[in-house]
């Protein structure tokens, strides 16, 4: 079937321009003149010579006056942005309309966006428009629509982004609720929301989300799965709960006998509906739009349309807000519902050739959409998943069901006794969904890390491209292209294996053995094992679970003997699901918020012994002997935190003599002096927070480490480890060695010689 793709070029035009116009807004002028100029152009040769009339002179103006709303949108946005923008780093107070839901962020935070009516100094406000992102205490009422008014201090955003100030919010209250159908509204999620986590878990959190995307009962561990395990956008609506919003009106109206006319308009009724019902901000509306024009286009029975009525809607959608143009989700939508358009009909023709044709239409869709937006997540993300695809093909037969049948739960909330019955049978699916998140995202090799970025894209775009070629009905394929997409994927598959095989099985062969020190390369945090008589402690687990349980991996470690958390800052803490149910003994710092004693709740439910340090608790560790130094009596003086880590001394059997410091702060590192009479000569300092410039140098000069260890990541926004601290640590005789520079560290002792290993540069 021939489509009609001579939309594209309007579209890609658009999209550049707008890129262009949001990261440079001072070249949305120019922009503007080009568009202008170039549409006068096109204009002169078509009265000058009539051969040049016609579509394809009609092609190069819309594409030009597309060019040129998008530019004169950025515009004349850009005065109130730049003015809200001028009160970066100041404490402010401002009032808006709340325009998005609100959604709990990783630090704990309620974040939604806000459209400013005005902004100033505390009791001073003046008036103020643009867009803003708030993130106050949780608390109930801050719902679509409502107007708000909040204080804290303000931080200009990033070129780019669509927010031009973020306010971290001191106090915040509602000073008109939500009126309308956004009240209506509200109060329908809110109870749904109350109903469903009444349901057991996993399941009852989830189950708000696939139904009307509200992700604030979904837990930061089935995040992170569903996250790993490639169902994230099951969790907040995207096109495909608007799709399955639509098919389901779509086939009940067919059932009942009405017309094609009928079925589309009952269709986009209740499209409407769905999107008042989860909040009409601009991110589901974009959703809207694309899952309406994908679904709608091959309902009608015109696919080959739906490529120019797809790139018409994503012109649409760029000229009224060109800062979607570089987010992650405006791209994936794009990608998504391009790919169900263009893309599956051909992979469900070319699997239809070994399977039969309803399962090879249900295997094209998700494949599809993961092979077109498995480069845009490369351009993004840090890890590509290897488990997207079957993880979704499990949950996709559970998806439609928890989201159809959740919302009638929600609309049912007048009549309590339905409401309850309906909840608790879209539980089932819901719960099904999470377990399939929760199993796929551990399984050995669920992701792999990459370095976001242009040259990840085009390397998974090849890849998916090859897979295209091979999977989809190549009726028309030359066969040099199928033999050169063939032997790309066998390249593929056979380094796949080799790096499997490496990092499973042979892992801990490609790591010398007689190590009894590792700092694991896991970014901007700390995670650092010392072993003795095949006795494991861990010192933290980074910011992350994945960079961990390979490093792990990699040393053949697969228990974990004593855990020290030294406090509970993410870059400290974060990994802790890639040990989870594999540790004996847990110390811990002074927990400072309910998500930390929850964290260690779930050790002690694991089987784990949970205590907390204090000074003078010692223990074993196969051979060697340790030693907490601190928190010691009187250093309550310090929030719970960096000043409050817990300071720990190992040595003997077979380890040298370390120090490790946690994120003390020099205040906290000269009472640390006066209080635990450290002595004596250390081989190995891990050095205190990252290397920051905040220690105090005279300690170092005292402890006179053989080695010092610095746990950092590269090119950290905090500029750690300073060049002062290096400087001061190369001064006091100590040889540096940095995860940021080197990768992994490994230290082992030989007899009275320490041995040392990196994994990148030669120590």
């Amino acid at each position: 079937m021939r489509r009609d793709l001579r939309l594209l070029p309007v579209a890609g035009g658009v999209w550049a321009v707008a890129l262009v116009c949001v990261f440079a807004p001072a070249a949305a002028g120019w922009c503007a003149l080009a568009a202008a100029g170039g549409a006068a152009v096109v204009c002169g040769l078509v009265l000058r010579r009539a051969d040049c009339a016609g579509s394809r002179a009609a092609l190069a103006l819309v594409v030009f006056a597309a060019m040129a709303a998008v530019s004169i949108t950025v515009l004349t946005a850009g005065p109130a942005r730049d003015s809200a923008a001028s009160w970066d780093g100041r404490v402010v107070e401002a009032t808006g309309e709340v325009t998005s839901s609100a959604s709990v962020g990783r630090d704990g935070r309620l974040w939604m966006e806000v459209q400013l009516t005005g902004i100033g100094s505390p009791g001073s406000v003046r008036a103020a428009s643009a867009p803003v992102r708030v993130g106050i205490d949780p608390a109930d009422g801050f719902d679509l629509g409502a107007t708000l008014r909040v204080k804290g201090e303000a931080a200009a955003t990033d070129p780019g982004e669509k927010s031009a100030l973020v306010v971290f919010a001191s106090t915040a209250s509602v000073e008109v609720p939500a009126s309308g159908v956004f009240a209506v509204a509200a109060d329908l999620r809110s109870d749904f929301i109350e109903r469903s986590t009444r349901l057991p878990e996993p399941g009852a959190g989830l189950l708000p989300g696939l139904a009307v995307g509200d992700t604030r009962a979904v837990s930061t561990e089935l995040n992170d799965d569903m996250r790993t395990s490639g169902l994230s956008h099951l969790t907040a609506v995207s096109g495909a709960n608007c799709a399955i919003v639509v098919g389901a009106v779509f086939w009940l109206t067919a059932l009942c006998g009405a017309g094609r006319v009928t079925r589309v308009v009952a269709a986009a009724v209740a499209l409407a509906g769905f999107v008042v019902l989860v909040t009409p901000e601009p991110s589901v509306i974009r959703a809207a739009v694309m899952a309406g024009v994908a679904m709608l286009s091959l309902l009608l029975g015109r696919p080959s349309a739906g490529a120019g009525m797809l790139a018409l809607s994503a012109c649409g959608i760029l000229i009224a807000d060109p800062w979607l143009a570089s987010t992650a989700g405006f791209a994936l939508s794009v990608a998504a519902s391009g790919a169900l358009i263009m893309l599956s009909p051909s992979l469900a023709r070319g699997l239809a050739r070994w399977m039969p044709q309803p399962l090879a239409l249900a295997i094209a869709v998700p494949t599809a959409a993961q092979l077109v937006c498995g480069p845009v997540i490369a351009l993004f993300a840090e890890q590509q998943s290897l488990v997207g695809l079957a993880a979704n093909l499990l949950a996709a037969p559970a998806a439609p069901i928890a989201t159809i049948i959740g919302l009638l739960a929600c609309l049912a909330a007048p009549v309590p006794l339905l409401a309850d019955l309906l909840a608790a049978s879209a539980w089932l699916p819901a719960a099904w969904i999470a377990h399939t998140a929760g199993i796929t995202a551990r399984l050995p090799f669920a992701q792999v890390p990459v370095v976001p970025g242009v040259a990840s894209a085009a390397l998974v775009g090849i890849v998916s491209a090859a897979a295209g070629v091979i999977l989809a009905d190549g009726c028309r394929t030359l066969p040099i292209v199928r033999g050169a997409s063939a032997s790309v994927l066998a390249v593929v598959l056979a380094l796949g294996g080799a790096h499997v095989v490496l990092n499973g099985p042979l892992a801990s062969a490609t790591s010398p053995h007689h190590w009894s020190i590792a700092a694991c390369d896991v970014g901007q945090g700390d995670a650092l094992l010392v072993r003795s008589d095949n006795r494991i402690a861990l010192i933290d687990t980074g910011p992350e679970s994945e960079p961990l349980a390979a490093c792990l991996r990699s040393l053949g470690v697969e228990h974990i003997d004593v855990l020290v958390l030294t406090h509970f800052d993410l870059d400290h803490v974060g990994g802790v699901e890639a040990v989870q149910g594999r540790v004996g003994e847990v110390l811990h710092g002074p927990p400072g918020e309910s998500g930390d004693e929850r964290m260690l709740q779930r050790f002690a439910d694991g089987g784990a012994t949970v205590t907390l340090a204090g000074a003078g608790m010692q223990g074993e560790l196969g051979a060697a002997s340790w030693q907490v130094l601190w928190p010691q009596p009187g250093s309550e003086v310090f929030p719970p935190g960096n000043d409050q880590s817990v300071v720990l001394e190992v040595e003997g059997g077979g380890v040298p003599r370390a120090l490790f410091l946690g994120d003390l702060s020099a205040e906290a590192q000269r009472m640390l002096v006066r209080t635990a009479h450290l002595r004596g000569d250390y081989a190995v300092v891990k050095v205190a927070h990252h290397g920051s410039g905040d220690q105090d140098f005279p300690l170092y000069q005292d402890l006179r480490p053989v080695i010092a260890l610095f746990s950092a990541g590269v090119d950290n926004d905090y500029g750690h480890p300073r060049a002062e601290t290096l400087t001061s640590l190369e001064a006091a005789g100590a040889r540096v060695l940095r995860t940021d520079q080197q990768g992994r560290l490994l230290v082992g002792l030989d007899g009275d010689e320490l041995q040392l290993w990196t994994e990148r540069q030669p120590p």
